[in-house]
């Protein structure tokens, strides 16, 4: 009988790259989601029936067990940066991922995959490092040979790391940083989904991964990147810690009394978070453990960042014009 996947928010970025890749492996794959009318895209993954969203509240049981119950492996690839609401960091990263491996455990469920964050840590700075690590244990506490992913920032067509910033540099000259000399190591979304797929199908050894791609660079030295890559020159402004940590406070509350009319552009926590680097430790479980090769960033950038440019589609026609003159 063809195997089963369960993949908590496989609809989302990371997750619908696990999902194209579980259908190509022949596996019937349930996309778990708030809103399944809104992933009807994935079911062109695989063959009629074999890939299909479903409803599912990760912070009710009788939810959770309805998606799990019959499911050969479960992926976890659920998680917020919001820290107020009903589906905030204690909820979502914390609980919800408990109550996930709590009921694969008591549905016999093989293994398990759960998509964290370099960076995950109890006693870290910010509540969103701690939730991360909080649910890690959890996670482990309940079924003690899943395997945990820490992917460093994740770049992709669906990305809200590039594209956002590439959306403000068509709008301002001025692209204003806080943390902008931290060090991050970008991760393409399908290297993730493809650390995914080994772990779905037990060719992961159980236990925690830090995955980073090939490229080490600073938050400046990645907006510098992204500019050259559409084409446009803008002034990049280191801002200190203080001020944005003042600035998520203002606009924070600003946020909360709006209802969130008016969104936070940075908040207090990230702030936090951006005062640590978000790259591979030493001595860690890695994309080499998997027999993985990353890939470099400008081999993806243009692909989907072209839309972009000053001359979208037709940037490079011109420039190869210019060059026959």
């Amino acid at each position: 009988m063809t195997k089963l996947v369960t993949i908590f928010g496989g609809s989302g970025f990371v997750g619908r790259y696990i999902a194209q890749r579980m259908a190509r492996q022949g596996w019937r794959v349930r996309v778990a989601v708030r809103r399944p009318n809104e992933a009807h895209f994935v079911k062109p993954y695989g063959r009629v029936g074999q890939v299909e969203p479903v409803l599912c509240n990760i912070r009710n049981d009788n939810s959770v067990r309805s998606v799990t119950t019959g499911a050969d492996v479960v992926v976890n690839c659920v998680g917020t940066f919001d820290a107020r609401g009903k589906n905030n960091f204690d909820a979502v990263q914390v609980e919800g991922a408990s109550r996930i491996a709590r009921i694969a455990s008591e549905e016999g469920v093989a293994r398990t995959v759960h998509i964290s964050a370099i960076g995950a840590d109890v006693d870290g700075a910010s509540r969103y490092a701690q939730t991360k690590g909080e649910g890690e244990a959890q996670v482990l506490e309940h079924m003690p040979n899943a395997v945990i992913l820490r992917p460093s920032v994740v770049f992709g067509p669906e990305d809200q790391f590039f594209n956002r910033f590439a959306g403000m540099a068509r709008m301002s000259p001025i692209i204003p940083l806080v943390g902008a000399d931290t060090k991050f190591q970008p991760v393409y979304v399908d290297d993730l989904a493809q650390a995914a797929e080994r772990a779905v199908l037990g060719e992961a050894t159980p236990g925690i991964y830090e995955l980073g791609g090939p490229d080490i660079a600073s938050f400046r030295g990645l907006i510098q990147v992204m500019l050259e890559t559409i084409r446009r020159k803008r002034l990049v402004i280191g801002l200190p810690f203080r001020l944005g940590s003042l600035m998520g406070g203002v606009t924070g509350l600003v946020s909360y009394v709006t209802g969130g009319l008016v969104p936070q552009p940075i908040t207090s926590d990230q702030v936090k978070s951006l005062r640590r680097d978000n790259v591979v430790g030493d001595g860690v479980k890695t994309f080499a453990d998997l027999d993985i090769e990353p890939t470099a960033i400008e081999a993806v950038l243009s692909s989907y960042l072209w839309q972009f440019r000053p001359s979208g589609q037709y940037a490079e026609l011109k420039e190869s014009a210019r060059n026959l003159r």
